[in-house]
Formats: structure tokens, C-alpha cells, sequence
């Protein structure tokens, strides 16, 4: 297949929002080396390896890949399909193709401006959305690592949210509002566009009022079970900065698969 028609589905994938899973054959004796197949998240492929077995069993591999949320890995067909012997010795990279992670935040006062600037250091893209013009200036953002920081000054929160969020795909929303009445609004909107995380700041009393407010008007439970709220992991942070280091931390562990925890944890264990 030429390459121009892998091309073009990797462009629709990117301007979908969607994600997939590209195969490239790195290494073989069998297979033309460069071969390219494109796994999409609905398993719809594109391109072909060169074999029709190690098609089928690369999209299984494809899917599993994606949902490990690696950016890319090397398999030989021997670790994943011993029953193709002839390709055994077949090495395949897998890379994952999406759109940049977008993380949308509601409210520019100190932990909202704070994440916004990390969170851009670290390649987010990232809009951050204010009611208050003052608070979402090009000024106040000036470093050139907050060049591309999106500054929303929102006379509508709701249609503001709704606007950056988008179809929800590789979409984190940090809902870091100055107050009950702003952290309605914003869950609202952002529940109902479906980002792949919500988190909202606050209190256990002060997220559970919204929370139940919203149940009161009839949310689906599933989701407002999915609403990290407080946001972040404990770290025991005190200062924005350090807030807005324990959101990151958790946006990352959920983008990434990662369960939050020490990693040196097993080691404490074991001694006595």
C-alpha cells in the first residue's frame, strides 16, 4: 500500500481526536523491512504487513498495546505469536498515534495559573479559561514556555468548557473555580462532554455539595463516580505550586496507566 494512504489515515486519526496503533516492520528475513499497517482503536485497519496471519494476530497485539498507553514498543512476532514460526524472528515496532494530551482548565487564580504553567513545561497543550479577563492576560503568561498556553477570558463558562473540550479525546479537565456556584457550572459542562478525566477542587464537603446537586439533577451516577474530587494525590502539598503538582501527578498517572503509589514501596516492605 503507499505510503500516501497511511499518511492520510494518520491525518483523520489526528483530526478525529481519535487514537491508533501504527505497526511498522523493523526488522525481518521474510517481510519487506518498512512495511506499515495503521490499527485503529475500532480494530479498522490500514496498510499491510506482508502476511495475512501476522495481520490478523498484530491487531490483537495493536489493541493491547494501546490500552497499555505505551508511546511505543518492540516486539518480535516470537513473543506474541509462537504459532508463526517462519516469522519468529520478525521484529515489529508499535507506536502510538494521537493527538497531543490537552488538559482544559476552569478557573486562572494561583493553582489554576500554576498547573497551566507545568503543565505546558512537561508538552501539554493547554487552555486555561477565566470569567475574570484580568486573570487570563498574555501578560501574566509571557515565558516562552507559556507561549502556547490558550487563554480564555469566558463570559460563559459552560460554552467555553464545552468548546475546549471538544469530542473528549485525550481531554483532561481540572476544575480549580474560586467558589461553589463557578464548580456547578463547570462540572456540569464538562460532564456533559465526556472528557477522558474531570477533577475538581475543594474540600470532601464542598465536592460532595456539587456532586449531589448535580445527582439532584439527574447525572448519570457512573459518570459522577469517574469526577476526581478533591483532585490530585496526596502529597501532603500546601502551596499552589505544589497543588498543582499533585493534579499533574494524578492526570499523568490516569493518561499513563499508573496507579499513584511509591515506587519504592515494595523495598520498605520487605524490611524487617
Amino acid at each position: 500500500m503507499p505510503i500516501d494512504q497511511i499518511t492520510d489515515a494518520i491525518r483523520r486519526v489526528l483530526n478525529e481526536g481519535s487514537r491508533a496503533g501504527l505497526i511498522t516492520v523493523a526488522q525481518s528475513a521474510r517481510l519487506a523491512v518498512g512495511g506499515k499497517m495503521l490499527v485503529k482503536a475500532n480494530r479498522e485497519t490500514v496498510g499491510d504487513l506482508g502476511d495475512t496471519a501476522l495481520n490478523r494476530i498484530a491487531v490483537e497485539q495493536a489493541s493491547a498495546f494501546l490500552t497499555a498507553r505505551e508511546d511505543a514498543k518492540m516486539l518480535v512476532v516470537s513473543e506474541f505469536a509462537p504459532e508463526l514460526p517462519e516469522l519468529a524472528n520478525t521484529s515489529l515496532l508499535f507506536e502510538r498515534i494521537e493527538t497531543e494530551p490537552h488538559l482544559v482548565i476552569a478557573g486562572a487564580g494561583h493553582v489554576g495559573a500554576s498547573l497551566a504553567r507545568l503543565a505546558a513545561l512537561i508538552g501539554y497543550r493547554v487552555t486555561l479559561i477565566d470569567d475574570r479577563a484580568e486573570f487570563v492576560t498574555r501578560e501574566l503568561f509571557s515565558a516562552t514556555s507559556e507561549a502556547n498556553i490558550e487563554l480564555i477570558s469566558a463570559s460563559d463558562w459552560a460554552g467555553a468548557i464545552k468548546e475546549a473540550i471538544g469530542n473528549g479525546h485525550g481531554v483532561a479537565v481540572a476544575i480549580v473555580t474560586r467558589g461553589h456556584k463557578q464548580d456547578e457550572e463547570c462540572l456540569r459542562a464538562a460532564s456533559s462532554a465526556s472528557p477522558d478525566y474531570i477533577g475538581m477542587i475543594g474540600s470532601k464537603r464542598r465536592t460532595n455539595i456539587v456532586l449531589d446537586k448535580l445527582r439532584e439533577e439527574g447525572f448519570d451516577e457512573t459518570g459522577l463516580k469517574r469526577v476526581r474530587a478533591p483532585i490530585g494525590l496526596d502529597i501532603g502539598a500546601v502551596s499552589p505550586e505544589e497543588v498543582a503538582l499533585a493534579i499533574l501527578a494524578e492526570i499523568v498517572a490516569e493518561r499513563r496507566g499508573g496507579l499513584g503509589g511509591s515506587l519504592s514501596s515494595w523495598r520498605r516492605a520487605a524490611l524487617p
